[in-house]
């Protein structure tokens, strides 16, 4: 039997200046970004909960005081995700990369869950995260990459695997079709232990090309799933046709 949901604690990175979205959002964290009615970041917890996860970090940075205030407010008056979700804040105390936030949310000294799901704090993926789970029922996988399949991966690259669906590599970004890193990872304890000391720490340029390098096996499971990243004003502006479109069952 694969691994209950409730055996893991998921991280959200939600520390990203989001540059791009200054002009529509001056005031707040992306995260924050209002779409049907809650925050999107409130879309992302509800959906956690939908799947059984129970606790959860938000790795927080610009603006960190707006996110700490709304969970403090649904922890008072939930509206925007069940109250049986446990919630917790951790700031960064400067600026630490993805990978950096991460390792500052789970503190000195982290309890210890089966293992750490880790997702952004901008982008949805409309998929079923116990398939991620069912890959630790093998001991040679050290953690599991969410690649999405795409039709055209030119903005965000794409990964490259071997014949047993092993990561060799992030590919650079080139137009047509191709699978996607998503920003959703698993990660077993041993595997974050073994991260890299420096400061910041990208996931993407530092973490994972370092891992490899150590022979780490990732694999990655590739799924053809709504996904939706809102860093660009076109692509915030695409959130509510998608929320209302793939998440009924949660709307009230």
């Amino acid at each position: 039997m694969p691994p209950d949901l409730d055996q893991i604690t998921a991280v959200v990175l939600s520390g990203g200046l989001g540059t791009r979205l200054q002009a529509v959002l001056p005031h707040l964290p992306k995260p924050m970004a209002p779409v049907a009615g809650r925050p999107f970041l409130g879309w992302i917890l509800a959906y956690l909960q939908h799947q059984q996860l129970q606790n959860v970090i938000l790795s927080t940075g610009y603006r960190a005081e707006v996110i700490a205030a709304y969970i403090a407010e649904q922890a008072q008056h939930p509206t925007d995700f069940p109250d049986t979700l446990s919630v917790t804040c951790v700031a960064e105390p400067e600026p630490l990369g993805t990978a950096g936030g991460f390792i500052q949310a789970l503190g000195p000294h982290p309890l210890t869950p089966l293992a750490w799901l880790v997702l952004n704090g901008d982008s949805l993926v409309v998929t079923d995260y116990t398939a991620l789970a069912r890959y630790l029922q093998d001991e040679r996988v050290d953690g599991v990459i969410l690649g999405v399949s795409v039709p055209d991966a030119s903005r965000y690259g794409s990964l490259a695997t071997d014949d047993q669906g092993f990561l060799t590599q992030f590919a650079e970004k080139r137009a047509g079709q191709g699978l996607i890193n998503a920003g959703v990872y698993l990660l077993r304890p041993r595997l974050v232990a073994q991260f890299p000391a420096q400061r910041p720490l990208s996931f993407e340029y530092d973490v994972f090309p370092h891992l490899l390098a150590q022979k780490a096996r990732l694999k990655v499971h590739g799924v053809t799933a709504p996904f939706l990243d809102i860093g660009t004003p076109d692509t915030l502006a695409q959130a509510e046709t998608f929320i209302q479109t793939h998440f009924q069952f949660l709307l009230p």
